[in-house]
Parts: C-alpha cells; sequence; structure tokens
C-alpha cells in the first residue's frame, strides 16, 4: 500500500464516511487512495476512488474546502458523499498527480468569492440565529482531533482559545492532558497506526501551547495508545489530544 501527498496540498486520504450510492447506502468505509483533481469552468474539484468506484470529495477555491453535500447523487462524476473525514497523509508519492480535464459535463455552481469571508454557495452553509450556550460549569473535556501523524495546525488555534476560554469560565484548577496515537482498521482489513511517539509529542505540544498563552495551572501529562479502539467506524476520532479540566 502506498501513502501519497500531493503536491498541491491536497493529500491522499483516509476517509470515515457513508456511501450516499455504492457500494450500498449506508456502508461506512475507511480507506487510503490518492487524490485526483478535475478541471471545470469555475472551481477546481478533487475526486478519489474505492475499488474502481470515482468518490466526490471537495472543491478548491483559495483553500481545500471539505463538503458533505447531499442534494446531488454526484457532482463532477463522482459519487457524494456523507459525513466524510478526509486526513492528510505525511508520506510523498510521485504517482500520486492525475489532473483530469474539464469536461462539459460536470460544472460546478459556485458563486465567486467577494473581497472577505467567501459567500460561495458550495463552500460554506449559512450558520442558523442561535442564543449563545450557557457557560460552562464543573469539570470540563475537551477533544483537539488531528490530521494522520501530524501536531498542531492552521485549524487549531480556535480549539485551543476555546480551552483558555472554559479554563477561565470555571476557575479550573487542575489540567491533564492526554495525547492519543491513532488507529485506523481499514475496509481492507489492514490496520494503519501512527507514528509510536505521536500521541506524546501531541500532549505535550498542547501543554507548552497552553502555558504560552497564559493558563497557570501545573499540566499532569500523559499518552496511550487508540489500537484498542480502531474498528473502522469513526477511528479519526482516535487522533487526539484530551484536556480535562476540573475546578
Amino acid at each position: 500500500m502506498k501513502l501519497s501527498r500531493h503536491s498541491l496540498c491536497v493529500l491522499s486520504l483516509i476517509c470515515a464516511l457513508s456511501h450516499a450510492d455504492s457500494p450500498r447506502i449506508g456502508e461506512r468505509l475507511s480507506f487510503v487512495s490518492c487524490p485526483v483533481v478535475r478541471d471545470t469552468r469555475s472551481v477546481p474539484c478533487w475526486l478519489s476512488e474505492y475499488e474502481g468506484h470515482p468518490i466526490y470529495l471537495t472543491i478548491q477555491a483559495r483553500l481545500v474546502l471539505p463538503l458533505q453535500m447531499r442534494a446531488a447523487p454526484q457532482i463532477c462524476g463522482g459519487t457524494v458523499l456523507k459525513d466524510v473525514h478526509l486526513s492528510v497523509m505525511p508520506e510523498r508519492d510521485a504517482d500520486c498527480n492525475t489532473v483530469l480535464p474539464a469536461d462539459d459535463r460536470y460544472t460546478i455552481d459556485f458563486n465567486p468569492r467577494p473581497p472577505g469571508p467567501s459567500a460561495g454557495r458550495l463552500a460554506f452553509d449559512p450558520l442558523p440565529n442561535t442564543a449563545p450556550p450557557p457557560p460552562p460549569s464543573g469539570p470540563q473535556t475537551i477533544d483537539i482531533h488531528f490530521d494522520f501523524d501530524k501536531a498542531v495546525s492552521f485549524r487549531h488555534p480556535a480549539v485551543l482559545t476555546g480551552i483558555l476560554q472554559v479554563a477561565s469560565q470555571i476557575k479550573a484548577k487542575q489540567l491533564h492532558i492526554t495525547g492519543v496515537r491513532g488507529a485506523h482498521r481499514l475496509s481492507s482489513g489492514d490496520l494503519l497506526q501512527e507514528t509510536a511517539d505521536i500521541g506524546q509529542r501531541r500532549a505535550q505540544e498542547i501543554a507548552n501551547l497552553l502555558k504560552g498563552a497564559g493558563l497557570q495551572i501545573e499540566a499532569k501529562v500523559d499518552w496511550i495508545d487508540g489500537l484498542s479502539d480502531a474498528d473502522g467506524v469513526d477511528d479519526w476520532r482516535s487522533r487526539r489530544v484530551t484536556v480535562q479540566l476540573t475546578p
């Protein structure tokens, strides 16, 4: 099995998903596959393949935008998925470089980006008008999830800021940080594991970042292996750091 990375920042993926059409409706899959980019008249779209079935993954504007499109059975010639979790793989494979030309059969209905945050209809769903949640109280547990074999990235500042806010709101006195080495049971039956020390490195990095941001609580830091929980269903959740705050 080759674990691959495309040079355009869309990489091979681990998908934990419910398939919308084939092989069977509602079947959950976990697999590693090369990404494929298809050009269109508006924005590129990204596909993959599972046992010969083309799979629609996402569109690309300035960023690669994961979508969960349920309205259409196919987009860009690929079956639309539900509850998709994609992860970047760290290993590079030059064979993952397929680019398909634009085809008039496949059109992405995408509003151009205006200045500022995108209003593209396929990029973001408008958030409903909801009241803010009540402030937390009592012990709190917060999970931070990661790409495969990766540590903190550009998408983590919001959750780290949230941890600082929760710690302040509950007047936390104890901090327990647990890093987990992720494991994935693929649909083929193969087991895919992260590197042995990734849980430790993640936990220590999170502890250092929270301390550097001003959280003045001595952290208890440990790490475990998520192998026992790998069942091919929601294995992406095992790539995590769990932060426990206690008043």
